[in-house]
């Protein structure tokens, strides 16, 4: 039998990627340097998909009960994350940035830091799920992460939550 995901480890794990990530992002984007910007927004889009998934179609139902129409927050800040992820992929086409865009794209990458932060906070109210509950969790977390659709792939074609 295959080992089951454990779905608060690997939430919390995931947030720590997107922490290192998005710090990364800034340092590049305060170089200047848009080719490894580009290639760490890319890195986070494949990782982030899975997860914005896993949370919106799974996570957060299962805590409304627990938190109420804070779940809906929660969706608002993944429609700014998503925005954010946009304008940052159209500003990093570009071969050179200003310092204002290299300051602007920073700062948007701190926004997101935000939402990290706070999102990671989630695992502790799943702790108070039950077993049952947390397996139905981990299975639904592997099932979006083998699916392997990338944020802004998911958001234009799969997405129907909104805040």
């Amino acid at each position: 039998m295959a080992t089951k995901l454990d779905p608060i480890a690997e939430f919390r794990e995931d947030h720590r990627k997107v922490r290192d990530g998005l710090l990364d992002i800034i340092k590049a984007l305060q170089s200047k340097d848009v080719v490894k910007a580009r290639e760490i927004l890319g890195n986070l889009n494949v990782l982030v998909g899975p997860h914005f998934r896993y949370e919106e179609e799974t996570l957060y139902p299962a805590l409304r009960t627990l938190l109420g129409e804070y779940v809906d927050q929660l969706v608002s800040e993944h429609d700014g994350v998503i925005s954010t992820a946009r304008a940052c992929l159209a500003l990093l086409q570009k071969d050179t940035l200003t310092d204002t865009e290299a300051k602007e794209a920073a700062n948007a990458a701190r926004a997101i830091l935000v939402h990290v932060s706070n999102c990671d906070g989630l695992a502790i109210l799943s702790e108070r799920l039950t077993q049952s509950e947390l397996d139905d969790l981990g299975d639904k977390f592997a099932a979006a992460r083998a699916k392997g659709i990338s944020l802004l792939d998911w958001a234009a074609t799969i997405r129907t939550t909104r805040a």
